[in-house]
């Protein structure tokens, strides 16, 4: 029957036990999913989306989690309709991977370091299907050019950390449609992706399910992404549904509160235009301090002339340097006190080396950087230790770069006792202001990481990074992992501390609209080198390099009317930066074709 649908969600309630007693995940959810039908469950961080996809798979138990009321029933391709609650583990084995697959969220856990790809993607086809070895290899090498990852057949003998985040994503995607599933649940699979592997992953899902009549269960936050796939939209709000609808519905007439406030906070691509200088968003329920457009300086602040990077490819028996990846090529910009210049392009470009050397984490082959008028790279040791004081970074995932073992007191303190205030009591003082500064409670400061949410952790590695009052910070990727609403609010709070203490930024990100919301200026890397730099106006506006026009036309429009089809997409492959030793690439050379608008003229590949 057609019209039945694969799967339905009845009434879930699913509890966690802690020590203060059992938390409730999700709390009364039901929705059903059709044949060939996308459903796209939206809501923040916590609000139950991930718990429910994980119950559909009986993988909440594994977790802490327990299913404690509610059925979920599921129509197997021949064994009729049943419900999953009761199914015991081994056919639940049969059933995962083989009827219902999954696309997790971060593809490196999701993938196993040990084996290799092939292994990985044939693994499920052997199991399932009952391949032979070689059906497999063949079958995996089809799907390895569905999900289109270039010269697959190298990159089946490689292993997931060889492979870029993009790469380990379609990885993960090709596994999870190896068997043809009937229901695929997709969570969150593209948050981590740059816009042009997004738009491309999404036209592939929207492809398979139209070539197939696979049913979608799409989890997301990113409300310009369920515009583009969604058929219905299921808003949820700490675990429970608040509103369900046709995507148009949703989009055109919300009905709920916190459907409103989230379709507000999405940054829209355009919506800048004609606007000089960045300002902080309105947000629904939260307050922002007026601070008007933030004009910044013209007295100039960092410069970078003609920056390289390398990383030596070493082989053989005597590890000999036999090629080079060219990450950074041949880079130059200015940056003004007050302002902010973003680096935007795909993964692999080079933007976050880029800033990486600039505060010399990684050390740059050749190149002048200029900070406030002191030469970093001829600097030593000690003197680049004073340097860092006006330089300081904030990294794109805030757990990593947080310690697990210290209290958050402590970690904010800690650039303040390296360069030399003691007194416990200032210290203290000093940390309270930070954490008033960045709005988090000061009850926080006794907690550690692991208590907050990615969105109060950003906040924390930012006020980490004001400790020592910098001039410069370099923001990586830093809310790319974050809800819409958090995102809002951490851009917001990042321009009302550019706007009261003058601080310059570097702002590295693949999230077009992010970087029209906050910059002055903006630098487009294709390849390790700038192929277009200018006003954040002019390049939006009027964007002349082809690359540019292509990653604009990638952004996924938060209108269900103005959804992309794959006709448009079309990227070419990105060429390799790796060249054997010796290769001598040509200086990057520039035209200007408006005041302060450069594109390249050197054969930039694309």
């Amino acid at each position: 029957m057609l019209d039945q649908p694969i799967a339905r969600i009845e009434n879930l309630r699913v509890e966690f036990q802690t020590k203060d007693g059992p938390v409730v995940g999700v709390e009364d959810v039901s929705f059903s999913v059709n044949p060939g039908e996308t459903v796209c469950i939206v809501g923040e961080s916590g609000s139950g989306k991930s718990v429910s996809s994980l119950s559909l798979m009986r993988l909440v138990e594994f977790g802490g989690g327990e299913i404690a009321g509610g059925r979920l029933l599921f129509d197997r391709k021949d064994g009729g309709e049943i419900d999953l609650v009761k199914t015991d583990q081994s056919l639940m084995r049969t059933i995962r991977g083989n009827e219902i697959g999954m696309i997790f969220q971060e593809p490196m856990t999701a993938l196993n370091p040990v084996f290799t790809v092939g292994r990985q993607l044939t693994e499920g086809l052997r199991l399932h299907r009952g391949m032979t070895k070689q059906q497999a290899r063949d079958r995996a090498l089809e799907l390895m050019k569905q999900v289109r990852i270039p010269e697959p057949e190298r990159r089946l003998q490689q292993y997931p950390h060889e492979l870029s985040g993009g790469m380990r994503q379609r990885v993960v995607i090709a596994m999870a449609l190896a068997c043809e599933p009937r229901l695929l649940i997709a969570d969150e699979p593209t948050t981590a992706l740059d816009v042009t592997i997004q738009a491309e992953i999404l036209a592939l899902m929207d492809r398979l399910k139209r070539e197939t009549g696979t049913a979608v269960m799409f989890i997301t936050h990113d409300m310009a992404v369920v515009a583009q796939m969604a058929d219905r939209v299921v808003v949820m709000f700490r675990g429970n549904k608040v509103e369900e609808g046709t995507v148009e519905e949703i989009f055109e007439n919300p009905q709920h509160d916190y459907t409103k406030a989230l379709l507000a906070a999405v940054p829209k691509l355009g919506e800048m235009r004609g606007k000089p200088a960045p300002e902080p968003m309105r947000l629904l329920g939260v307050e922002t301090h007026d601070t008007g457009p933030i004009m910044g300086s013209d007295e100039p602040l960092l410069k970078v002339r003609n920056l390289t990077t390398r990383f030596a490819v070493k082989a053989g028996f005597f590890r000999r340097t036999v090629a080079n990846v060219h990450a950074v090529e041949d880079v130059s910009f200015t940056l003004n006190k007050g302002r902010t210049l973003s680096l935007v392009g795909e993964s692999g470009c080079g933007k976050s080396t880029a800033g990486r050397s600039i505060l010399r984490l990684v050390e740059p082959q050749a190149g002048h950087i200029e900070l406030d008028g002191v030469d970093v790279m001829a600097l030593d040791t000690n003197g680049l230790r004073r340097a860092r004081e006006d330089m300081q970074m904030v990294f794109q995932d805030p757990f990593a770069s947080l310690n697990p073992q210290m209290q958050l007191l402590d970690q904010v303190a800690e650039p303040l006792r390296n360069y030399g205030q003691t007194n416990r009591q200032e210290l203290q003082d000093r940390v309270a202001a930070l954490f008033d500064r960045v709005e988090l409670p000061r009850s926080f400061m006794r907690r550690y990481p692991h208590e907050l949410s990615g969105g109060q952790r950003q906040r924390v590695a930012i006020a980490r990074a004001l400790a020592l009052n910098p001039k410069l910070i370099v923001a990586d990727e830093a809310v790319s992992a974050l809800d819409v609403s958090v995102q809002a609010q951490v851009l917001n709070l990042m321009m009302e501390l550019q706007a009261e203490l003058g601080l310059s930024y570097v702002f590295i990100s693949h999230d077009m609209a992010v970087v029209e919301r906050v910059s002055h200026d903006v630098g487009v890397m294709y390849l390790g080198r700038i192929v277009e730099l200018g006003p954040r106006q002019a390049v939006f506006e009027d964007p002349q390099h082809p690359y540019t026009q292509a990653l604009m036309k990638a952004v996924p429009i938060a209108d269900p009317r103005m959804r992309k089809s794959e006709r448009e997409l079309n990227f070419k492959p990105i060429p390799s930066p790796i060249h054997k030793v010796g290769y001598v690439p040509p200086p990057s050379e520039y035209e200007e074709i408006s005041p302060g608008h450069f594109i390249l003229t050197t054969d930039s590949g694309y």
